[in-house]
């Protein structure tokens, strides 16, 4: 049986907090998705986010330690909870900020009990009390918050010590052929750029953010996921799908279409594939990290070793 808890949004705070993303309409952006076509063309286009659930999935198995809940967040339709079974935890709550998402598949989908709750990401602890969860997920869904590092301290307040996170997020180089590609054809047709792919977070900045949230035992790695498309036309298309359109504060509404055709000549040009077709690269880096407990391992201070090097070598 699934329970719903609808949240208040914009609970806490947020002034100071620079705003790149708009977040009302991402939020527009995901519902109509899964609403068009009753979620046919939203389930077509889960291939991204599966083959990252699968990954992460690897990672969570190699940690030995059975879990009474797992906390999803921006779990969309449950891309992520869906691999879960019961050998690794009895209850997945699922939340999201888009209700329609969040909504889009059945129990019947599930091996572990769901709970679901319609809450902003942005918000974790107007949700969850302090000190209170085994473990939180997130797959793909970091990368469209305002306040990452704030993010990060939520999930790190909201865990027991000893805590799970295990995240997955675009990096920055994603979809590069397409920004490159959008970027000279806006310069040639229209004389200057504007935003049409969200910035997103560097590789090398994802340590320092887990650090400064307070986590602990960090892992980091990166990958990639390369998918071909017939065209440009057909990624522009299977992104609005997935709910990912452009959402940055301030962004243009419109390109001329001659521009979007120059866009699709430039990328197939710079970047096409012998067949004709063209790739389109999402760079993905995976986090784990652990809220600090007095009785996790600790690294021996400088200078205790009792073997001299020089003995192994």
């Amino acid at each position: 049986m699934s329970l719903l808890r609808v949240v208040a949004r914009h609970a806490i705070p947020t002034s100071g907090v620079y705003k790149v993303f708009d977040r009302a309409a991402k939020r527009k952006q995901r519902d109509r998705a899964v609403s068009r076509d009753a979620g046919v063309e939203s389930r077509t286009v889960d291939y991204v986010r599966d083959e990252v659930a699968d990954r992460m999935m690897e990672r969570l198995l190699d940690i030995k330690r059975k879990f009474n809940t797992i906390v999803d967040l921006g779990s969309g339709p449950g891309h992520f909870s869906k691999l879960l079974e019961p050998e690794k935890t009895r209850k997945v709550l699922m939340i999201d900020s888009s209700k329609t998402t969040l909504n889009r598949d059945r129990d019947e989908e599930f091996e572990v009990e769901v709970e679901r709750v319609h809450a902003d990401e942005e918000n974790l602890l107007d949700v969850l009390p302090r000190n209170s969860q085994e473990a939180i997920v997130s797959c793909l869904s970091l990368h469209w918050v305002n306040d990452l590092p704030g993010v990060l301290v939520q999930i790190k307040e909201a865990l027991k010590p000893d805590g799970l996170f295990l995240g997955a997020m675009f990096g920055g180089d994603t979809l590069f052929e397409l920004r490159t590609a959008l970027q000279l054809a806006e310069v040639d047709r229209e004389g200057g750029i504007s935003p049409h792919i969200s910035p997103m977070t560097d590789t090398k900045d994802i340590s320092n953010l887990l650090s400064h949230a307070g986590f602990t035992l960090l892992t980091v790695d990166i990958d990639e996921v390369r998918v071909g498309y017939p065209s440009m036309w057909e990624l522009l298309e299977d992104l609005r799908d997935m709910g990912e359109s452009n959402a940055v504060v301030g962004r243009r509404h419109f390109l001329h279409r001659d521009t979007l055709a120059a866009a699709s000549a430039i990328y197939k040009e710079l970047h096409g594939n012998e067949d004709g077709s063209v790739p389109a690269t999402f760079q993905i880096i995976y986090m784990i990290g652990w809220k600090p407990s007095p009785n996790q391992p600790k690294p021996l201070e400088r200078g205790s070793a009792q073997t001299n090097l020089k003995d192994v070598l």
